[in-house]
This record gives structure tokens, C-alpha cells and sequence, in this order.
């Protein structure tokens, strides 16, 4: 008699890697790069590429749709034209971009991306963005899909962002008209909900963020944390 031998999926792990050009002088770049998996780590890693290649965009308006490096060298070269423009100008360029795995299980994966970027306004953009992966597939899974009634979750959700904001609710642009942010997360102490600054408040009140433990969320969400 003879078995027949299913081969394991291999898992998904992840290393670090810097991005850089020779030229390059200004742009800082470390996200991590799935491994493994077949093409689940193909999908992981181009969802991570996108992002920093949107990310180093400098003039919106007319978006490149170059690689990671050619958007690093044309940062640096719109740096040095700005330089040569104005010259005594003794402001510093930098682009900045690093990422983490908050959070992996057999069914889901969770990574942070922070990107910092100052162009000469008055003070740098910092953005941080949350990624959700379907581990056994690899694609995106977008903020909606993560919970089984986002109405329901936004109830009970509620109670949580009212506490963050107690003993500051008056920097917060209608604080009684709660919504869901842009940004929703998987993290080892639980559901991470973080509002980038100007989302719903100036820039004073910088980042908000709070953590729902998984003990009181998991009957909300469609993939269980731990």
C-alpha cells in the first residue's frame, strides 16, 4: 500500500530589509519581507511595496508609477532642485518609512507601517498605517471585512473611544459623532484603533489610538484574536 504525501504549507515568516539607491542621501526605508508560503508571501510583500512606493509620492498630482527605487532617487532629485531653487534655504529634506509584524496567527497577519516625511513645511507628516493580511491567501483584507456587523461594533466600540478622550474631548471635531478610523489593527494585547493626526482632530492633539482587548471583541470580529 502506498500514502500518498500532502505536502505542509510552509509558514509565512518575515526578515527585515533596508531599501536604498547608490545616490540616495535622504530616504530611509525598513519594512519586513514575508518568506515562505508560495504566493502568499508574493501578494504580502507587493501590498508592503505599494505602500512605500505611494508613500514617497511628492507631487500627488502627477503620481509616478515607478518602482521603490526610482522613487527614491526621484525624492532625492526633487530635493536637489528645490536646494538649487532656493539656496539659502538651510532646510533639510527626509523621507522616512519603517514597518513591524504587530501580530501573526494561522489566520491572520497584522503589520504597522509608520512613514515620516518633511518636504520644508513647517513641520513633518507622519502617517502610520495598518495592514490586515488573510494569512492563507495573502490578500488584503479591508477594515469592513473584519468584523460580522460593523454597526454593532461601532456601538460597542463607542464606550472605548469616549474613555481615550475624557480629559481632552474639547480638541475633538464633533467627539459625540463617533466613527470608526481608517486604521484598525491586530496586536498581541488586542484590537489596536488608531486615528492618524487631522483625522478627527488638529494637529495638536496629534495620534489617538486605543486597545480593545480581544476578550471583549473577539464575538465582534470575523477572525478571532488571541
Amino acid at each position: 500500500m502506498y500514502w500518498l504525501r500532502v505536502p505542509t504549507k510552509k509558514e509565512i515568516t518575515f526578515s527585515e530589509q533596508n531599501i536604498t539607491t547608490p545616490n540616495n542621501t535622504i530616504v530611509d526605508i525598513n519594512i519586513p519581507k514575508a518568506e515562505g508560503g508560495d504566493n502568499v508571501s508574493v501578494l504580502i510583500n507587493e501590498s508592503l511595496n505599494q505602500f512605500v512606493e505611494t508613500a514617497l509620492q511628492y507631487n500627488q498630482e502627477e503620481p509616478s508609477q515607478g518602482s521603490i527605487s526610482e522613487n527614491i532617487d526621484n525624492f532625492n532629485t526633487e530635493y536637489i532642485n528645490f536646494k538649487n531653487q532656493f539656496p539659502e534655504s538651510v532646510q533639510e529634506w527626509e523621507a522616512q518609512i519603517d514597518g513591524e509584524v504587530m501580530f501573526k496567527s494561522p489566520d491572520i497577519i497584522s503589520i504597522s507601517l509608520s512613514s515620516y516625511t518633511n518636504t520644508g513645511g513647517a513641520h513633518g507628516v507622519l502617517v502610520i498605517t495598518f495592514l490586515n493580511f488573510n494569512a492563507h491567501t495573502g490578500e488584503l483584507i479591508t477594515t469592513d471585512k473584519l468584523f460580522k456587523n460593523t454597526e454593532e461594533f461601532i456601538s460597542f466600540a463607542n464606550p472605548y473611544f469616549n474613555e481615550e478622550i475624557s480629559e481632552k474631548e474639547d480638541m475633538y471635531m464633533d467627539p459625540e459623532n463617533f466613527i470608526l478610523p481608517q486604521n484598525i489593527g491586530y496586536s498581541p494585547d488586542g484590537l489596536i484603533l488608531l486615528y492618524n493626526t487631522y483625522e478627527i482632530a488638529p494637529y495638536a492633539a496629534g495620534i489617538t489610538e486605543f486597545v480593545i482587548p480581544f476578550s471583549d471583541a473577539n464575538s465582534y470580529l470575523n477572525i478571532n484574536g488571541i
